[in-house]
């Protein structure tokens, strides 16, 4: 029974992870289509540290819709491993691409898609050899998870990387920098997650009748959580508006994931009861994540597709063929040259002996 129940969890997990991708996707298109109104009447821009946005129907529709997506992303945490969950999180990456390259002015091009695919295998080979986490089933197991010193030290460092970025990097390099305000959206993401997963916890215990409310844990995890998505929601509205959708949201998740990663193996020790084979397997699939979003980034503003490759094969073949050509009529006509030129150079030479045949003739009568 214990072995069903987990499975049942588990596809329960995974199929709130998958509609969380969906809807955390589109609400990435949502967003921006309503950034880009409030910059056609010329408000000022989110990047620029105006909240008009929160006038546009648009921008709530897309907030909404990341309401949905983290909701179910929130109760996936509470059914699967973090290490499950969160690297499905690539599926909002082709559906945030997909959705731009038809309701915004985005092109993806052959690059593009191919990094897409590579960010969904590399993830699916993430699943298949996660670490499995050490088992928590209550909010007593959770605290003390969250007093280890190796946990406290990580946290530590986090917070002081994003205040740094939030208050010395963000006012410099932000304007320009595409990973800026992404950093501090994934350094922070690896603590919401962890907030996250406790209050799944709590909800669980609640649901099987257990006393989470006098649990000052419960509360301190549901605030902590509140700070760190409402400062993810304000810097990841400052990337959209400044950078490109289809950039923004793969290089996101390859920050957020990694971060989250770390967290959870710092947390639960997953780490520790992997097999050599599963290790090589989650670096494999990151590495492969990592290569695809290399190709979104890099050759994000070259114009390749299938047709226009088969157009420059066809134009290097021709180019081929008629260098080929030229050089055979260099070689002709080289040869030909050397015979005018040989025969141009025996003229004189007859000529001349024929003068000086006369020549003699003549002296001799």
């Amino acid at each position: 029974m214990g072995q069903d129940r987990g499975k049942y969890d588990f596809y329960i997990g995974l199929g709130l992870a998958i509609s969380s991708s969906i809807f955390i996707g589109g609400s990435f298109i949502l967003k921006k289509k309503g950034l880009l109104r409030l910059a056609r009447k010329g408000s000022m821009r989110a990047g620029q540290g105006g909240h008009a946005y929160l006038k546009e129907w648009l921008w709530w529709a897309g907030l909404l819709s990341m309401g949905a997506g983290e909701a179910a992303n929130f109760a996936a945490y509470a059914f699967a491993p973090a290490t499950l969950v969160t690297p499905l999180g690539a599926l909002s990456v082709l559906v945030s691409a997909v959705l731009s390259s038809y309701f915004l002015t985005e092109r993806l091009n052959l690059h593009g898609k191919l990094g897409c695919l590579l960010s969904i295998l590399g993830s699916t080979t993430m699943v298949i050899h996660a670490p499995q986490e050490e088992e928590i089933s209550s909010l007593e197991d959770m605290a003390k998870k969250l007093v280890d010193p190796g946990f406290f030290v990580f946290a530590t460092i986090v917070i002081i990387v994003a205040l740094i970025f939030i208050f010395v990097v963000g006012p410099r390099h932000g304007q320009t920098n595409i990973l800026v305000y992404i950093t501090i959206c994934s350094v922070i993401g690896a603590l919401s997650v962890s907030c996250v997963k406790g209050l799944g916890i709590a909800i669980k215990e609640a649901i099987a009748g257990k006393s989470v409310v006098r649990n000052p844990l419960a509360w301190i995890l549901l605030l902590g959580l509140i700070a760190c998505v409402s400062t993810q929601i304000n810097y990841l509205n400052k990337a959209l508006d400044i950078f490109n959708t289809s950039l923004v949201t793969p290089i996101y998740y390859v920050f957020f994931t990694t971060s989250v990663l770390t967290c959870s193996a710092i947390l639960f020790k997953e780490w520790g009861h992997m097999g050599s084979d599963d290790v090589i397997g989650t670096l494999s699939g990151f590495l492969t994540i990592i290569v695809g979003i290399f190709l979104l980034h890099a050759f994000k503003d070259v114009s390749v597709s299938l047709a226009t490759l088969a157009v420059s094969i066809r134009k290097e073949e021709r180019a081929a063929n008629g260098s080929a050509a030229h050089s055979t009529y260099e070689m002709l006509h080289n040869e030909s040259t050397e015979d005018m030129e040989d025969r141009e150079m025996g003229l004189p030479f007859d000529s001349v002996s024929r003068r000086n045949g006369a020549m003699t003739s003549s002296l001799d009568h």
